[in-house]
């Protein structure tokens, strides 16, 4: 297993932070910096500052989401950070949510499957430096009835430039599994891990995928982690609980929260409903109060730096081979101070492949 680090979002007051920590996770020999788009910062922006202050660490988009961009444009946009950086771009991509999808860009957030499919077959297609034509269910290209021409990229680029796919659900899961590189997971425990992997697996054999006893052979499994090093229990679960509350209760709408409906096949959906109600209410801090404990325990790294270690190869056996680390504290100091445990942490325990 390696590791990564996630750098969230921008615009939040981090952003010097968030470039020294990018930098330091570059000299620890991380190997991805992984950035998040919303509806604030962008994604291929803070991506392109980030690789002229860095050397070697990967370039992570997690994600870029579908309903912002063309195939075509995402394609540009990954191949020309790719280019400037050295080959170290890592696109993740992913169909966000209805609520971003429908208010912030106007595209409906219909037939999400078969939009991903054909998204990610025309970005590959368009990497490959082929002509772009395409004839699906949600894409044409050229349009048929006008002037279009079939045009390929200008730009040199790794024609195998990796592709993730951000997935929860099952049936996203299988999708991840049979058409990209890795997955992007989110709130993953070790202790659920089969329900993620399961989907995961079957896709793979789906496409042929893997070696014939282990479909999961080749596939990067990301896992982004809260991670909070500290002797102080209580303090820890209560930093990181704002944030489950806001994806368990504030994520979508009450029909459609993938996160909600997450927790739930983990097992937690009596305390899901109820931190989905309060957050919807606009109690956020009794949403956060409403977290169970053992919710976040099992879908974080929290204690001290002798817990580290054991946490590890839970995800490692669990089928994670990459570990993206967020450091949850506003303190630059303690932030770097958490790269470094989480790196002595992977060495001693034997995970690394250095």
């Amino acid at each position: 297993m390696r590791l990564a680090v996630n750098l969230g979002y921008f615009g939040m007051g981090l952003d010097a932070d968030n470039l020294v920590v990018a930098q330091e996770a570059d000299r620890l020999g991380y190997a991805v910096a992984w950035v998040a788009e919303a509806y604030g910062s962008d994604v291929p922006s803070i991506l392109g500052w980030v690789a002229g202050q860095t050397e070697h660490i990967g370039l992570g988009a997690a994600i870029m989401q579908i309903p912002a961009r063309t195939p075509a444009m995402t394609a540009m946009t990954a191949a020309t950070i790719d280019h400037i950086s050295g080959g170290r771009m890592f696109l993740g991509l992913g169909v966000s949510g209805p609520q971003v999808s429908e208010g912030w860009h106007g595209v409906r957030f219909a037939a999400p499957l078969g939009r991903t499919r054909e998204y990610v077959e025309i970005v590959r297609k368009a990497l490959r430096r082929e002509r772009l034509t395409y004839a699906g269910k949600h894409f044409t290209l050229p349009l048929p009835d006008g002037p279009g021409k079939a045009i390929k990229l200008t730009l040199p680029v790794r024609a195998d430039l990796p592709i993730y796919l951000a997935a929860v659900g099952p049936k996203n899961l299988e999708l991840a599994g049979e058409i990209a590189d890795g997955l992007l997971a989110i709130f993953f425990a070790p202790d659920h891990a089969a329900s993620t992997i399961e989907p995961l697996a079957l896709g793979r054999r789906r496409a042929g995928a893997g070696a014939p006893d282990n479909p999961m052979a080749g596939f990067d499994v990301v896992a982004t982690v809260p991670v909070l090093v500290t002797d102080d229990l209580d303090a820890g679960y209560a930093a990181v609980a704002p944030y489950a509350a806001l994806y368990v209760g504030g994520m979508g709408s009450r029909e459609q929260n993938f996160y909600n409906q997450l927790a739930t096949r983990m097992g937690f959906g009596q305390a899901a409903a109820e931190v989905q109600d309060l957050y919807l209410a606009g109690r956020h801090r009794d949403a956060a109060d409403a977290v169970p404990r053992e919710f976040i325990a099992a879908t974080s790294i929290i204690g001290p730096a002798s817990h580290v270690a054991s946490r590890l190869r839970a995800y490692a056996d669990a089928g994670v081979t990459t570990l993206a680390v967020s450091p949850f504290t506003f303190d630059r100091a303690e932030r770097l101070q958490t790269l470094s445990v989480m790196q002595q942490a992977l060495q001693e325990s034997g995970l690394s492949d250095d």
